[in-house]
């Protein structure tokens, strides 16, 4: 058969759509944020450079290489949370001490890949408080679809109504479609600010790290736990929200050597990605489950690229309008909110519990600078136990659930 009828069925393009979407979505919304974590250690500009050059490259390969290993649609990202802490906690750090607290970070994320801790611990969770979880996180993200509309309505409006009908024709493809209006819609406006674009190749910088017990208590400690529970706990929940039992301790392990690696370059963080994963993990990606690892490759191969031309991220940033960016992030994530409220409460005997952890978790509430997911999950998790219902999952997927049961040797 020839390559371009084989093409297709290897590659849909559903599953381009959801991958590239991915990646746009979690780099548009955060980038800032890295720029900001780079420039409070005392980053310049090359230094940058380097830290997007380390984290696409990072990202990129763990993404690809384990959604091939596992056939599930394994889609990693940078810390965002912990791009934020170094925001606003790192002013005054010398970039060399960062980097040492980055290794120490990805040392213990190791350790707990390593031994099996996280992953225990994760497997304790009722798959009702999963979804419940799941379903707060990503709330926000379909309610900013509306939200969007106060700046600019008839764009989001076309996005919407191009989606929904879609859904009835073409529905593999109805995210794509509502990207292609309203870029389309953004284009004959004159929207788009492309004259700043300028295309630059990454280099890499190393800086050679340091240590004080300082910046390890105060930087690497808090790092390592805002980006377990903050990241790789709600990039857990969304694997098994969707059905995917995929061990997760080999990913911590992999994940914290990556980071070994490349934080001499200025990669401080990559972790399970949540919000941004449940967008190759839907119907949209793909009809059936055991295909949509094929987005998370297509997000890694983005990844790579947006790596290799780091230096040019900031401008491209800028060229995108925020309301496109925010309606197409909520209108990808309509079907995986849907689900997982209707998985989180289809069992009358845990619905109150899952109602709790839902939420707790959309609350958006913050203690002693953790994030609401692990506060929804205990939250749920008491009252699962306090109303008699033992947490006892089963290792059985249940029935429509995709597993997969390959393991590093």
């Amino acid at each position: 058969m020839p390559l371009r009828q084989r093409l297709p069925n290897t590659l849909p393009i559903s599953a381009v759509a959801a991958g590239g979407v991915t990646t746009l979505v979690g780099v548009t919304s955060s980038a800032a944020i890295v720029f900001q974590a780079a420039r409070a250690v005392g980053a310049r500009p090359a230094e940058i450079s380097s830290w997007i050059l380390a984290l696409g490259i990072g990202i990129g390969v763990t993404s690809i290489a384990l959604s091939l290993r596992y056939r599930a649609p394994v889609v990693m990202a940078w810390s965002t949370p912990g791009a934020a802490l170094l925001a606003t906690s790192a002013h005054g750090t010398p970039l060399p001490e960062a980097v040492g607290a980055f290794l120490i970070t990805s040392a213990l994320t190791v350790l707990v890949g390593v031994t099996g801790w996280f992953e225990r611990a994760v497997n304790l969770i009722p798959p009702s408080i999963a979804s419940a979880l799941l379903a707060g996180i990503l709330l926000q993200f379909g309610i900013d679809v509306f939200t969007a509309m106060r700046t600019q309505p008839w764009l989001v409006l076309a996005m919407l109504v191009s989606y929904l009908l879609c859904k009835r024709l073409l529905p593999r493809y109805a995210v794509l479609i509502a990207l292609a209006v309203g870029t389309l819609l953004t284009a004959l406006r004159g929207s788009f600010h492309l004259d700043t674009v300028r295309l630059a190749v990454a280099a890499p910088v190393f800086t050679w790290p340091s240590w004080s017990l300082h910046t390890t208590i105060s930087l690497a400690i808090p790092l390592f736990v805002i980006t377990m529970t903050s990241q790789n706990l709600p990039g857990v929940v969304t694997l098994r929200a969707h059905g995917y039992r995929t061990p997760v301790s080999p990913i911590l392990s992999w994940s914290g050597l990556t980071n070994l690696v490349l934080a001499p370059l200025g990669c401080f963080g990559i972790n399970l990605a949540a919000i941004t994963a449940a967008l190759c993990m839907g119907p949209d990606a793909h009809e059936d489950p055991a295909q949509r690892y094929r987005a998370g490759i297509v997000s890694g191969v983005c990844y790579l690229v947006l790596g290799l031309f780091g230096a040019t991220l900031g401008s491209l940033i800028a060229a995108f309008p925020l309301a496109l960016i925010t309606a197409i992030a909520g209108i990808g994530l309509l079907d995986t909110i849907g689900g997982s409220l209707a998985t989180a409460t289809a069992e009358p005997a845990t619905r109150n519990a899952a109602l709790i952890a839902f939420l707790v978790t959309a609350s958006g509430v913050s203690v002693l600078g953790i994030a609401s997911v692990f506060w929804g999950l205990i939250a749920g998790i008491g009252a699962h136990l306090l109303l008699g219902r033992p947490t006892n999952p089963s290792d059985t997927p249940r029935k429509g659930e995709h597993q997969t049961t390959q393991y590093f040797r």
